[in-house]
């Protein structure tokens, strides 16, 4: 009887889920665990950059949800960045990398900052030269890549490490799932809110986002109030030229977003509350009281996922002030 109660229990938490526009992330990973180790170890190597003073964490901190915190990002030779770092958390569920989009896979994405020179200002000539002389990490390659220390290789690494950087049992997940005491009240309203004004139109799926290319300003001219253009400001139409596509962007994922301030492409709103305003005015093109934009907030801090069976923590972001 009792196999019987907890089987129906499970297809009822199914069936809820499957009239939800946002899934829950999977908590279980098939991952080597040594590719993992490996790819973290490149991912915190500043022999990745020219002058060894840039790693992959410099700008993707995994200790600040996944970014630096700062609007745009801080290259070698402290130079500054077009473009703010989006996190590394979840960039698996994503289905391009890149605000842009120009690359389609967490493997492609890691090649571009070693040879961007505001980033790490490298190539793989240069880093190859500095990693070879490690013993350790070379066996280390010979051990899980039968041609050893490469480019590829170093990409495939990096690649898996992304890979495991899901963040599963966030609160709202587990709601999903069917414990209905792991959101409050407030947080309830806040996502039907969300689903009431349209934000699920663009912030669904796994990522609560992330699967899908679209206009900053659909309801406004976002840059003409903002001033200053820039090209990162292009989006899209730097990797296409198409002129439609520009101010395109892929839609971030929401997952962890009260641990990601500043916000967008630019890094110009500050807190959360004041990134649901702008995509109120300028992708909804609504009015919505503040009462209900606070309730939207709440609902966006259930997003916060663990890390390796930890909670994620906000005591470094922003986001929630």
């Amino acid at each position: 009887m009792v196999c019987v109660v907890g089987a129906a229990s499970f297809a009822g938490s199914a069936a809820a889920q499957n009239n939800e526009p946002i899934k829950p992330i999977p908590v279980e990973s098939k991952l080597a665990p040594e590719m993992v180790k490996l790819g973290e170890q490149l991912f915190n190597d500043k022999r990745l950059s020219r002058d060894n003073s840039m790693s992959c964490a410099s700008c993707h901190n995994l200790a600040r949800g996944g970014i630096d915190n700062l609007a745009t990002s801080i290259g070698i030779g402290g130079a500054k960045g077009p473009i703010n770092a989006p996190t590394v958390f979840n960039g698996a569920l994503s289905f391009r990398q890149f605000w842009d989009g120009r690359a389609n896979t967490l493997e492609e994405q890691a090649a571009w900052p070693v040879h961007n020179p505001v980033e790490m200002g490298s190539n793989w000539v240069e880093v190859l030269g500095k990693l070879n002389k490690d013993a350790t990490l070379v066996a280390q390659f010979k051990s899980n890549f039968p041609d050893g220390l490469q480019p590829k290789n170093i990409q495939t690494a990096i690649g898996v490490f992304g890979r495991s950087l899901n963040t599963p049992n966030a609160r709202f997940d587990k709601y999903l799932r069917g414990d209905k005491t792991a959101i409050n009240a407030g947080e309830i309203k806040g996502y039907e809110l969300f689903k009431k004004y349209g934000c699920v139109a663009c912030h669904q799926g796994v990522a609560v986002g992330g699967n899908m290319f679209q206009t900053f300003g659909v309801m406004g001219d976002y840059f003409a109030k903002r001033g200053n253009p820039t090209d990162a400001d292009l989006g899209r139409f730097n990797v296409t030229k198409n002129p439609n596509d520009k101010h395109v962007f892929k839609v971030p994922s929401l997952r962890n977003v009260a641990l990601t301030a500043p916000y967008f492409h630019d890094g110009s709103a500050k807190t959360l509350n004041d990134a649901v305003s702008v995509m109120f005015k300028y992708q909804l093109g609504r009015a919505a009281s503040q009462e209900d934009q606070d309730y939207i907030v709440m609902f966006l801090k259930t997003l916060t996922g663990e890390y390796k069976g930890k909670p994620l923590s906000d005591s470094s972001s922003t986001a929630s002030k």
